[in-house]
């Protein structure tokens, strides 16, 4: 019966030890994305948090540092994701040459945030956070830089707005975490 007994205690801790420890991550996410959007106007709380808390391990293994990372894959989800959706629309749509046009650029906009934010992965995971930056800036610049494209001409919708905001705030998100974290180490 003691084993037993033992068994059930184990069980119960571990639990309790799990339930502590999601909570902890959450509280993570919480007060990050909250210190984000109150010192960067272009991040909103609500997108930091529902965007963090959308991939799993981020609930598992929150960190500051983990938390960047997972960052710049949601970019590079989301850029791999958009590239994927012009091709589609590209082929898929009548468009008029301007349109045509904006939408090629966009494509090989993001064809180059592709690599770009490929290797701000490499660079972040090195602890090169500088490199890093550099990397995300440009994918940051390629989502304006699209929209902008089409703000040219009057009455020409990208389509693209949306999926561009996304790649723009995760950007500002990740830049925003690294210079988190080397204020950090400076201290230290």
């Amino acid at each position: 019966m003691k084993p037993f007994s033992s068994f059930i205690q184990f069980t119960i801790f571990l639990s309790f030890l799990i339930a502590t420890q999601g909570s902890l991550n959450q509280n993570l996410i919480d007060s990050t994305c909250r210190a984000l959007s109150t010192n960067n106007p272009n991040i909103d709380y609500n997108f930091c948090t529902t965007s963090l808390q959308a991939f799993p391990s981020a609930k598992q293994n929150a960190t500051l540092q983990n938390l960047g990372l997972i960052t710049i894959q949601l970019i590079e989800k989301n850029v791999t994701d958009t590239k994927c959706y012009i091709q589609y629309i590209i082929s898929n749509k009548k468009w008029d040459p301007y349109a045509k046009q904006c939408l090629s650029d966009c494509l090989e906009l993001f064809s180059d945030s592709d690599a770009s934010v490929k290797q701000a992965v490499t660079d972040y995971k090195n602890s090169r956070f500088d490199d890093a930056n550099v990397q995300i800036s440009s994918v940051m610049d390629a989502a304006t830089t699209c929209e902008d494209g089409f703000d040219e001409e009057r009455g020409v919708d990208s389509g693209l707005k949306k999926r561009n905001d996304y790649v723009f705030q995760l950007s500002a998100m990740a830049l925003s975490v690294m210079n988190m974290i080397q204020n950090m180490n400076k201290l230290v």
